[in-house]
């Protein structure tokens, strides 16, 4: 996979010229590993006869498996066989939404029912000399995968790896899940699940009645970008308009330990999201002990009647202000006061306030897939407590009944225990997995959006991005110092259009973050901006794979093909659906049948392995 940087001679080694190239004295042992390395180097080689097994393509659960049986303790997979894998010293896995068959003009899948879909591709050697057209026929749309097929699609591929393996994203019939949720949790292993049932009895064993003890630690606050006050950690500033409840003095009474769900509704200003309404209920009484109408401080462009409830009806002759609010829940509130919310840290960013105590009920809980995804309120109330909210269709949320969905979750979870809400199937960060390996190897993830608030908690390093330019450079970063670095390419997607918002009913689960929508703008170049995608793609993997060691594992995966079809059938039957789950007349088994066929087709994939020699 490419030339080797010539060693460097090191203080204190003698070193000497043979057949053109420096080597450094070593050790027989040193010397004899190095020979068995040369003489038997790290290879990846499909195993087809496990492959025709599978009824299903290779899955991005397959991938990260294969990831932590390079890096950490995982055993070997069945459907690749790792030659000498001991010797492999980085692992780069790269995730490049847009490597399409009809990108990189690879031969079609094949439809004959003799004929098995799942077999790794070959791929054709790279033209020589390849020439692009200067103008797109008339008939082929500039921002198409035909399009970037016709531009010469991406040649390292070509140039790079010699099979191209068909893989198939999570999801079901008539949904497309995450990619990245999948590869960044893994199931724990067996004598990690021991562990925790360990842990999770002699909890319960317990019997501990006191709220307190799901109290957010001051790491997760941080964690999950909480405003900590001032004297807890300097870690938040607090702009003009804020104000933080007062620490205690070392002689104060504690006092009693009330505790008060709070939820926050908003409304769009001029001047960005502003408080419109706030609902503060006792949870010791179960009664409304603040709910106030909020006048925003600039003139507001939207109501968000549809998630918010708020009205101009409503909100006209309130006189109410911000600062208003605050006085009057600072006389409420001690520094010993917990506050209960879901996802409490947007009430208190609405509310400018930095308070010390808060129990977190997205964090209380566990969504279905596992950390760090956050479950929604509403299915939560539904799952645990076996009863619907926010079903007001376009009235929007009421806060107090959001408020005290959070008060009877935190009952449920003091009179069930602490395994209340969490899943039997457990699952962990893969990074963390990894962590926990015998060589404890580090891992970065570089990625745009903010990877350190969630997939890449629990590496070594998290690199937040704008741009695939800031991607190559963080990967460019990391690579010296850790053994497994993660990134993610979106520009070529970008130029594609596929902009995705995810749909789903699970819980609040991710939507699909593209350059676009964190403000990346690449150069077009000439031929518009698939063209000058591609040709930055191709340089940036040229560029990145120039700077990797001799034995580095470099893993190339699209994960998913155009999902936009997909999404757009996928919104009109969420549309169609009535209040109780089911369908409308708006949508028929024509439709369904649509949807699952296009659910089929984005599902599709491509991973690309290999070793640099």
């Amino acid at each position: 996979m490419g030339k080797s940087r010539k060693a460097k001679s090191q203080k204190g080694k003698k070193a000497r010229r043979e057949g053109g190239r420096v080597c450094s004295s070593r050790s027989p042992v040193e010397a004899t590993l190095s020979h068995i390395v040369q003489a038997n180097p790290p290879k990846f080689l499909y195993s087809n006869a496990e492959i025709l097994k599978r009824r299903d393509a290779v899955g991005i659960n397959d991938i990260r498996d294969l990831v932590l049986h390079l890096v950490a303790d995982a055993p070997p997979p069945s459907w690749i066989r790792v030659q000498n894998p001991q010797s492999i010293q980085k692992v780069v896995v790269l995730l490049v939404p847009g490597l399409t068959h009809t990108v990189l003009s690879l031969p079609p899948l094949p439809t004959s029912a003799t004929e098995n879909p799942n077999i790794p591709i070959s791929i054709p050697l790279p033209v020589e000399c390849p020439s692009t057209p200067a103008t797109l026929p008339d008939s082929v749309d500039p921002r198409s995968e035909e399009a970037a097929a016709e531009y010469g699609g991406v040649p390292f591929v070509s140039r790079t790896f010699s099979h191209a393996c068909p893989t198939r994203a999570p999801g079901d019939s008539t949904r497309m899940h995450s990619v990245l949720n999948t590869f960044f949790q893994t199931p724990v292993s067996g004598e990690e699940k021991k562990r925790r049932i360990q842990e999770r009895v002699a909890a319960e064993r317990v019997a501990n009645k006191d709220p307190a003890q799901y109290v957010l630690t001051l790491e997760q606050m941080v964690d999950n970008d909480y405003p900590v006050p001032s004297y807890l950690a300097d870690v938040f500033e607090k702009p003009k308009g804020w104000v933080e409840t007062p620490q205690a003095t070392p002689d104060s009474e504690p006092g009693e330990q009330a505790i008060y769900a709070v939820d926050c509704e908003m409304c769009l200003t001029e001047d960005g999201k502003a408080l419109a309404r706030v609902c503060v209920i006792e949870y010791a009484t179960d009664k409304v002990v603040y709910d106030q109408l909020v006048k925003p401080p600039s003139p507001i462009t939207d109501y968000l009647t549809q998630f918010s409830g708020i009205t101009a009806e409503a909100l006209e002759g309130v006189t109410t202000t911000l600062a208003d609010v605050q006085a009057r829940l600072q006389q409420l509130l001690t520094s010993h006061t917990i506050l209960l919310g879901h996802s409490l840290e947007s009430d208190l960013r609405a509310l400018r306030l930095s308070h010390p105590r808060a129990i977190d009920t997205a964090l209380l809980y566990h969504h279905p897939r596992g950390r760090p995804l956050k479950p929604g309120l509403a299915w939560l109330t539904r799952k645990w407590l076996g009863r619907t909210i926010q079903a007001r269709g376009p009235g929007g949320h009421d806060p107090e009944e959001d408020a005290r969905a959070c008060a009877d979750l935190l009952r449920a979870k003091i009179k069930h225990g602490p395994g209340y809400g969490e899943f039997k199937t457990d699952y962990e960060p893969t990074l963390a997995r990894i962590a926990r390996a015998p060589r404890a190897p580090r891992a970065a993830v570089v990625d745009h959006g903010n990877p350190a608030a969630w997939h890449g908690a629990g590496g070594a390093t998290a690199i937040s991005c704008l741009n695939d330019a800031e991607v190559l450079s963080g990967v460019l970063d990391t690579l010296p110092t850790h053994s497994l670095v993660f990134a993610r390419f979106t520009e070529l997607a970008d130029a594609l259009g596929w902009i995705t918002p995810k749909v789903n009913d699970d819980g609040d689960g991710d939507a699909s973050t593209s350059a676009a929508a964190t403000g990346q703008k690449e150069a077009d170049g000439e031929g518009g901006p698939v063209r000058g995608a591609l040709t930055a793609l191709d340089a940036r993997l040229a560029e990145l794979h120039a700077a990797l060691p001799p034995r580095a594992a470099l893993l190339v995966f699209s994960g998913h093909s155009d999902p936009r079809a997909m999404s757009a059938l996928a919104s009109r039957r969420a549309e169609t659906q009535s209040g109780n789950g089911g369908l409308g007349a708006g949508w028929t088994t024509v439709d369904e049948r649509a949807l699952e066929e296009a659910v089929v087709r984005a599902r599709r994939g491509l991973l690309f392995v290999g070793v640099k020699t």
